[in-house]
């Protein structure tokens, strides 16, 4: 059975381009006769707004988009990430860091990668009497990438021909072999969010049977982190759907800050759901509905 999920981050109101991902995600569970979930991915909580929780169900609901069961709440599930965090450190797979963003930011020796300044290790190396005089500093968790690769290697077979150990398949692009090295040693967890993303969807994908994962062709290269960390920690891997942008009539990705137009704002001007619905399933953006005035 299939089983897809809506996961937005409760931080404004749904635009057009959720909206979009959620009919994708929703519509492929339905017309198999499958499970369509939604998640709050509310773990940064210096951003996540509860007004903006219940909004999300409401636009949804105005939609016509109906989920399956109770929704999910990651700000509850703090433990399971701890313990999710506790084995990759028990395998010796992660490390604390001291650097402040500026620091890694203005470091000469850090490329760029698909998330910005790749971290240059500058704690990697550091002994575990460095790290316990000072872990009073404040800190992340930092995946050690290389090392994480090499133990993926030696307990996950690669179904692609020839040389290879981790690959996942996109609906669009096919088997794909995962490359997380470009990545760097990215961070799991910070004190002031106890968890990643990165963490937290894996987890969570693997703990809602979730079979397919429907969202923009923008997180195309964090499915390469998943899946070393659905190997690690012993996780299925669902098939992965990455799909196009949602673009509006200026050539521009409808995003929040390109000022996309809230769902609200639609409702609230007396846009017709089943219309609207049907131009997304179109992947079309009807006319005056993609941005507000500046």
């Amino acid at each position: 059975m299939i089983v897809s999920r809506f996961a937005p981050s409760p931080t404004g109101r749904l635009h057009l381009g959720h909206a979009y991902s959620a009919v994708r995600a929703h519509d492929l569970a339905r017309t198999a006769d499958g499970q369509f979930l939604l998640r709050i991915e509310d773990i940064d909580g210096t951003r996540s707004r509860e007004q903006f929780a219940v909004a999300i169900e409401e636009d949804l609901r105005w939609l016509g988009l109906a989920w399956d069961g109770p929704v999910l709440r990651q700000s509850q599930r703090m433990p399971l990430y701890a313990e999710a965090l506790d084995r990759l450190k028990a395998m010796g797979l992660i490390y604390p860091c001291f650097c402040t963003r500026a620091e890694i930011a203005a470091s000469a020796s850090a490329p760029h990668g698909p998330e910005g300044p790749v971290y240059p290790g500058t704690c990697r190396g550091l002994s575990e009497a460095e790290r316990a005089a000072r872990m009073g500093e404040p800190h992340c968790w930092r995946l050690h990438m290389a090392k994480a690769i090499e133990v993926a290697a030696d307990r996950t077979p690669s179904p692609l021909e020839g040389e290879g150990f981790l690959a996942w398949h996109d609906s669009s692009a096919g088997w794909i072999q995962a490359a997380p090295l470009a990545a760097g040693d990215v961070v799991l967890a910070r004190k002031e969010t106890p968890t990643s993303y990165h963490l937290a969807v894996t987890v969570d994908d693997a703990a809602q049977g979730v079979t397919d994962v429907v969202r923009g062709v923008d997180l195309f290269e964090a499915t390469h982190i998943h899946r070393l960390l659905q190997a690690l920690l012993g996780l299925p891997t669902p098939r992965y759907h990455h799909h196009p942008l949602l673009i509006g009539p200026d050539g521009k990705r409808l995003a929040k800050r390109n000022r996309a137009r809230p769902l609200a704002e639609l409702r609230a001007q007396g846009a017709d759901p089943a219309q609207l619905l049907a131009a997304l399933r179109q992947g079309q953006v009807p006319i005056g509905a993609a941005a507000g005035e500046a």
